[in-house]
C-alpha cells in the first residue's frame, strides 16, 4: 500500500536540497525511504504553533511505534528556540511513552521548577532529569589526536573524548529526540545537531577540549559556518560512536520580523546531517546581518529570564564583535546578571584571570594548572575579550563595580543606562538618541552581525 507525502524542501540546480521548493515523494506506508522527515521553511515563513504541532506529529508518525522516548531539548537560555513548545507536543504525542526529558545543560546551572514551567508548560516536572557535566557521563570512544592536530592546523595535540550523559547511552530508549535551534554560534559555527548531544549532554573533558579547539582556531573563522574544525570533530565522534543510538534531530530556525517580533522560519527533522545543513542554510538567510558600515556604538539588552551570568551574556560580545569598528563602544544592559560563571569553579577562574585577551589567556594556560585543567573556561575568556580593539561596558543588575572592573570590563550603572537606552523604546538596528547614533540588539542569541571586512 502506498501513500504520497509532500514536504517543503529546497532544490538547487545541482540536485541538492535547498529551501522553498516543494518536492513530492513516494513512500510505503510506515516505511520512510529517507532520513529527512520534515524540511519546511523560507526567509518569509511564519510557522504557527498548530503548524509546528502538526509537522512534528506527522514526522513522529513516520518513525513508527516507539515505547521508550527521551527528549533532549535546551534549557531556558534557548527559550526563544520554541524547543520547549516542541517538547510539549512530543509529550502530548507519546504520553507516558515519553519517559524522560534531559535538558542539554552543558556547563549551565540546573533549571529551576519555575523555569521548567515557563519553558515547557504542563510537561510533568517528574519527567525532568538534571545533567551534571562532571559526574553523569560515559565515554563512548576517542577522536584520535592526529585528527585534532590536523583540524587545529597543528596547534593542538590531544585526543577528544566522545562523552554523553548516561541517560543517553544507557537508558534503553528506542527514540532520542534532540530538539533545538540552529543559529550562528561562537564555538561550533552553527549551533545544534551533534553539539546538542556531545556538548549539551557532554562531559568535562569533551566540553573543555572542543571549546578550546574553537578558540585556538579562531572564533571569527568559525561563526556562521556550518563546516569547521569543531564541527568536524563532533561529526567524527557521531559517525563512529553514536550510530547505535536512535537519535532524531528536531531543528528550528527562528528569525525576526519587520515589527521585531519573532517567527519560526523553518522546521527540519531528520536523523543525519542533511536536516542540519538545510537548517544552517536558512539560518544564514535570517539570522546573519552583513553590515555595510562598522558599528561605532552598540547597545545590547539581555533578557533577565535568560541571562544570569557573563558566561551566557557575553554573547553580546561574541555575536557583535565582527561588526564593531576599532575603538567602538559596546554597552551591555544586563538586569539579571549576578555571576560570571554558571559553574562555581568556572566562576572562580573568570574572577581570577579575567577577560584579558588571547595572549594573556594562552600564557595563563601554559603557566597555571587550574586554568589548564578547565580549557572551556580559557576558551570563554578568549571569546569574551575585545582583544583591546573596542571597549566593553557591562551594566549588570547584581554585580558590583569592583567585580566587573576586576575581570577587565568597564562598569556602567544599570539604572542610568536603562534611562538613556530604554529597550522598550528602541527598535532593532540603528536608533538616534539625542545627538548620538546607536545600533540596538534586543537579544544577541538570535543572530550574528558582521562588517564585510571582518567576515
Amino acid at each position: 500500500m502506498e501513500s504520497r507525502g509532500f514536504y517543503n524542501i529546497s532544490g538547487r540546480s545541482n540536485g541538492q536540497f535547498s529551501v522553498d521548493t516543494i518536492i513530492q515523494f513516494d513512500y510505503k506506508m510506515g516505511v520512510s525511504p529517507m532520513s529527512l522527515y520534515c524540511a519546511t521553511g523560507s526567509a518569509d515563513t511564519d510557522l504557527s504553533s498548530s503548524q509546528l504541532k502538526d509537522l512534528l506529529a506527522e514526522s513522529l508518525a513516520r518513525l513508527g511505534p516507539r515505547n521508550r522516548v527521551l527528549a533532549v531539548p535546551p534549557d531556558q537560555t534557548r527559550f526563544h528556540s520554541r524547543a520547549g513548545e516542541l517538547t510539549r507536543y512530543a509529550w502530548q504525542h507519546y504520553g507516558e511513552r515519553l519517559r524522560a526529558v534531559l535538558p542539554a545543560l552543558g556547563t549551565h546551572a540546573p533549571m529551576q521548577p519555575a523555569q521548567i514551567a515557563h519553558m515547557y508548560g504542563d510537561v510533568p516536572l517528574n519527567l525532568f532529569r538534571v545533567h551534571n557535566w562532571r559526574t553523569d557521563i560515559e565515554t563512548l570512544g576517542e577522536v584520535p589526536a592526529e585528527f585534532i592536530r590536523e583540524q587545529s592546523e597543528g596547534k593542538l595535540n590531544y585526543a577528544w573524548p566522545a562523552q554523553v550523559n548516561r541517560h543517553v547511552s544507557q537508558g534503553g530508549f528506542d527514540l532520542i529526540l534532540s530538539i533545538g535551534q540552529v543559529v550562528p554560534h561562537e564555538v561550533i559555527g552553527m549551533a545544534n545537531y551533534t553539539k546538542n548531544i556531545l556538548v549539551g549532554t557532554g562531559g568535562r573533558e569533551g566540553i573543555n577540549r572542543s571549546h578550546y579547539l574553537g578558540a585556538v582556531y579562531g572564533m571569527e573563522r568559525i561563526m556562521g559556518r556550518a563546516e569547521n574544525p569543531v564541527r568536524s570533530v563532533l561529526n567524527y565522534a557521531s559517525d563512529h560512536f553514536l550510530r547505535h543510538l536512535p537519535i532524531v534531530y528536531v531543528l528550528t530556525v527562528v528569525g525576526r520580523k519587520a515589527d521585531d517580533e519573532l517567527a519560526v522560519r523553518g522546521l527540519f527533522i531528520g536523523d543525519d546531517a542533511e536536516c542540519f545543513h538545510l537548517a544552517a542554510e536558512l539560518s544564514l538567510k535570517v539570522n546573519f546581518e552583513m553590515l555595510e558600515e562598522s558599528i561605532r556604538k552598540a547597545v545590547v539588552y539581555l533578557d533577565p529570564d535568560e541571562f544570569h551570568s557573563t558566561w551566557l551574556g557575553n554573547k553580546a560580545v561574541y555575536r557583535t564583535r565582527m561588526a564593531l569598528a576599532d575603538n567602538a563602544e559596546l554597552i551591555i544592559l544586563a538586569p539579571g546578571v549576578k555571576e560570571f560563571g554558571e559553574d562555581k569553579a568556572i566562576d572562580a577562574l573568570i574572577r581570577k584571570y579575567g577577560y584579558r585577551g588571547t595572549s594573556a589567556t594562552l600564557q595563563a594556560v601554559d603557566a597555571d594548572a587550574d586554568i589548564a585543567n578547565d580549557l572551556s573556561a580559557a576558551a570563554h575568556l578568549i571569546h569574551g575579550s575585545s582583544e583591546g580593539r573596542f571597549t566593553i561596558t557591562w551594566c549588570p543588575g547584581h554585580l558590583t563595580r569592583e567585580e566587573v572592573e576586576g575581570v577587565g570590563f568597564n562598569y556602567g550603572d544599570l539604572g542610568a543606562m536603562l534611562a538613556r537606552y530604554d529597550p522598550t523604546k528602541l527598535h532593532h538596528g540603528y536608533n538616534h538618541i539625542e545627538s548620538e547614533e546607536i545600533f540596538f540588539v534586543a537579544n544577541p542569541g538570535l543572530g550574528l552581525w558582521a562588517h564585510r571586512s571582518r567576515f
